[in-house]
């Protein structure tokens, strides 16, 4: 069908439409004719002409945003949403109009109405992929929201749903959890699949801190897990390499794995990273340590997390605020109205005893635990090995050492490193010497700081063969000793006058790029003024000059 000139000359007018004030947004103010020729565009593709023809029927139109947006406000019944879509795309691709984020919105609101899902998933994945700032995502909510107004009535438009999953298709995770906090403010709730989509999406890209995040907003917000939110989360946790440790902290708790589910896993897990999330020094730890407590409390109340974890992460958090005596004091009343002990909840006050220097209760606690049929396991020894050293109480030290090793456990390298510098400065390296090698047959690896102590002891003692044959086992080992290596081997070489086996390291230790101190030119200079190398005394402090070492 043809356009009459009238026709024409109508549409020319269009381009001058302005709406009155007290019209709501895209409803036109356009007189009789405007609308007939709105009617006539409607018409084509109601009639299913093919877009050849429509482009000749229509190719003087100048189409302009408030005209698109009247055209498809009249294409808003469900039956007109295919008639929509086809005149956003003609209109496109045909006139190569630039589609705004209105014109967007009210497409996809129709074809939502109309349950034509895929088509609108389509469009708002083209519309995600377009807007990733936090203000232009904002905008495109608050267009989703205001055009679905007029396009039905429904108070929770899903498009909201859709959204968050376009941006979660997209690997836009940070996105998607931003569209979630912001659709909160304004009053609306995303459903469990949309964030069920989020969470697999950040797991399958190892985005591990956002899934814990987005877990822990979807309890803050009371929307639970399902059993497909369980599986997300526990291959998140075998993903991270986490699942068997978390696991045997709650067999610390409840003693029996076969008495939980898996709900009990990724909520005590989400506990334990949050207090871990804690120790490394977040601002504001109280406030959030306070949240937790609430937490659980929630998970109390729904039965997702069990009684035993729930009181012995609150007991934990408690701890963790500070107040020890208080803390002490409410888990014997706890104990008193029933609350099974367990070895977690005792770690946990030992860990604090220890760190704050009170060995004595640390230690009597665990005695206790032991004589309540309560097992210590490998933290609880290491905290209390750690604590003494610390403070100096070398015999309890070694005692508790030797007890741990008694009882099956092998020592973390960082628990070991503090006993075997505590004993090396004490004079007893070859203790230290001995217990590694029963340590080296129960599989333990020891470190580089392993062995930088054993060679500092030895240096000490003066026992040069011991310390030359330690660092050539570092080397056999593919080991990179470090500055405090060679500064004890130095000094003990030229204590023994051996000044030239002392410069053999010095180039060693330039070929591998580290920069000798102060102390090592010191201790070389010396041991050559001694043995009356005058000249070579002068170049060492020529170089360390050009170096700008200064004297300590």
């Amino acid at each position: 069908m043809s356009l009459s000139s009238k026709h024409l000359k109508l549409l020319s007018r269009l381009t001058f439409y302005k709406p009155h004030s007290h019209t709501p947004p895209y409803i036109s103010s356009t007189s009789k004719h405007n609308n007939n020729i709105i009617t006539l565009i409607c018409n084509s593709f109601r009639t299913k002409q093919n877009w050849d023809t429509i482009t000749h029927n229509f190719s003087s139109i100048q189409l302009t945003n408030p005209l698109v947006e009247q055209i498809l406000l009249q294409l808003k019944t469900p039956t007109d949403a295919k008639n929509a879509l086809s005149f956003f795309h003609w209109s496109s691709k045909t006139h190569r109009f630039q589609h705004g984020l209105r014109s967007y919105s009210i497409t996809i609101n129709l074809l939502l109405q109309a349950n034509l899902i895929t088509d609108a998933k389509a469009l708002l994945e083209s519309l995600a992929n377009k807007n990733t700032d936090s203000n232009s995502v904002r905008a495109v909510i608050d267009s989703l929201i205001h055009t679905s107004e007029f396009v039905s009535s429904g108070s929770h438009p899903p498009v909201l749903d859709l959204l968050l999953k376009a941006y979660a298709k997209a690997r836009l995770t940070d996105v998607a959890f931003a569209v979630c906090r912001y659709v909160d403010e304004l009053g609306f709730r995303i459903g469990l699949s949309s964030f069920n989509a989020l969470l697999h999406v950040a797991q399958r890209c190892d985005r591990f801190s956002t899934v814990w995040e987005v877990y822990g907003y979807m309890i803050g917000k009371r929307i639970y897990p399902n059993s497909v939110t369980l599986r997300i989360m526990i291959d998140a946790l075998c993903k991270e390499g986490l699942l068997q440790r978390n696991v045997e902290v709650v067999d610390r708790i409840i003693g029996k794995r076969d008495s939980y589910s898996p709900s009990v896993i990724v909520n005590s897990s989400l506990i334990l990273r949050m207090l871990e999330k804690g120790e490394e020094g977040e601002e504001g730890e109280e406030g959030e340590l306070v949240k937790l407590v609430m937490l659980l409390k929630r998970f109390l109340q729904k039965n997702l997390i069990g009684d035993s974890v729930a009181y012995s992460m609150i007991v934990k958090v408690k701890v963790r605020l500070g107040d020890l005596d208080s803390a002490l004091e409410m888990y014997n009343e706890m104990v008193r109205r029933g609350f099974s002990e367990n070895s977690f909840v005792h770690t946990s006050f030992i860990e604090a005893f220890c760190e704050k220097g009170r060995i004595e209760e640390a230690i009597g606690l665990m005695r206790e635990m032991e004589g309540k049929g309560l097992r210590p396991y490998g933290e609880t020894y290491e905290c209390v090995i750690v604590g003494c050293a610390d403070s100096g109480r070398l015999t309890e030290c070694w005692s508790v050492f030797e007890e741990m090793l008694s009882v099956g456990f092998v020592p973390s390298s960082l628990s070991f490193d503090k006993v075997a510098e505590k004993l090396g400065e004490n004079g007893d390296v070859e203790k230290v010497n001995d217990i590694l090698t029963v340590l080296i047959d129960k599989g333990f690896l020891p470190s580089d700081v392993t062995y930088s102590h054993l060679i500092n002891g030895y240096a000490r003692n003066d026992r040069i063969q011991e310390v030359l044959k330690t660092y050539y086992e570092m080397e056999y080992k593919s080991m990179c000793p470090g500055l405090s290596v060679y500064l004890s081997m130095i000094q003990c070489l030229c204590r023994f006058g051996k000044v030239e086996d002392a410069e053999k390291y010095l180039r060693i230790m330039k070929g591998r790029s580290l920069v000798p101190n102060v102390t090592i030119y010191e201790t070389l200079i010396a041991g050559h003024l001694q043995k009356g190398n005058h000249d070579r005394a002068l170049q060492l402090r020529d170089e360390m000059a050009s170096l700008k070492l200064q004297n300590c």
